[in-house]
């Protein structure tokens, strides 16, 4: 398996540790800001894209109304049975599917929302494509993705960890993908490219990471991403010794109890333009 291949396997036991470790940890406040941002907006259905294991999908059944249909999908199934067996304040449809190749008719969704989904895609301008083509003349597309690792402290100290354990071949998801899609413009030439016009609003908005212990992150991104794989890529039995080394390199940084530290993410709404596509 490259690295390229295992940034999108989401299998195993990462489902579970992503959903438990990583949701609190890093995305809720986002999901939170998400779901807000719709408030208000006359809805009559959403479709939500690499909904993972249901973070904003939770969020968005909590702040619609209740006669919003709302639509989850993701690419993996795993991440899918998570998000449906946790399940929603009220139903939603759970969907597996393809963000390059959404199976909706034209036109179906006031909105479309993705929560740190874009950074995965392939083909970006594709995706975008295809969710400006299920959207309403009018609707809105809302997605975030993080900024560079550096202003993401948690992530950036288990990376510098790992790397001094593997100096031949860092293992670089992180900072590869999550990390990797965070130039404003590169955004904004993508969104372009897939049929819509420029962003209507960019937003940067950092929030605080906050964990119990420094072991509860170590174990979160070593061992509930796709980072776990690089690691027993490179050393098949050295999955703890690795999470070890992260828990002590966070601890070093932040304490041995309860730590925090910044993250930090770009939140994009784009308006689909109420012409017909062409």
């Amino acid at each position: 398996m490259t690295s390229a291949a295992g940034d999108k396997t989401f299998e195993g036991s990462i489902p579970e540790l992503y959903d438990t470790l990583m949701v609190p940890l890093i995305f809720e406040p986002y999901a939170q800001d998400i779901a807000q941002r719709l408030r208000g907006r006359a809805l009559s259905s959403v479709l939500e894209i690499a909904a993972g294991t249901g973070v904003v999908t939770r969020a968005l059944a909590r702040t619609l109304a209740p006669d919003v249909r709302i639509v989850a999908t993701d690419l993996n199934a795993a991440m899918i049975a998570r998000a449906a067996e946790v399940g929603t304040a009220r139903p939603v449809e759970w969907r597996t599917a393809d963000a390059a190749e959404l199976p909706f008719a034209d036109g179906t969704f006031d909105a479309v929302v993705c929560q740190f989904g874009a950074m995965f895609f392939p083909d970006k301008p594709a995706a975008f494509a295809q969710m400006r083509r299920v959207l309403r003349p009018g609707g809105v597309l809302l997605f975030n993705v993080w900024d560079r690792i550096e202003d993401n402290a948690f992530a950036d100290t288990v990376t510098q960890a790992l790397a001094a354990i593997f100096p031949a071949d860092p293992p670089r998801f992180m900072a590869r993908t999550p990390h990797g899609y965070h130039d404003k413009d590169t955004i904004a030439r993508d969104v372009a490219a897939g049929g819509f016009g420029a962003p209507t609003h960019v937003e940067t908005v950092t929030a605080q990471s906050r964990a119990r212990t420094p072991k509860v992150p170590a174990v979160a991104y070593c061992q509930g991403t796709p980072l776990r794989n690089e690691i027993i890529a490179r050393d098949p039995g050295g999955l703890e010794a690795a999470t070890a080394q992260a828990t002590d390199a966070l601890a070093r940084r932040y304490g041995a109890g309860s730590i925090e530290g910044k993250i930090q993410a770009h939140v994009v709404v784009v308006e689909r333009d109420r012409a017909p596509a062409g």
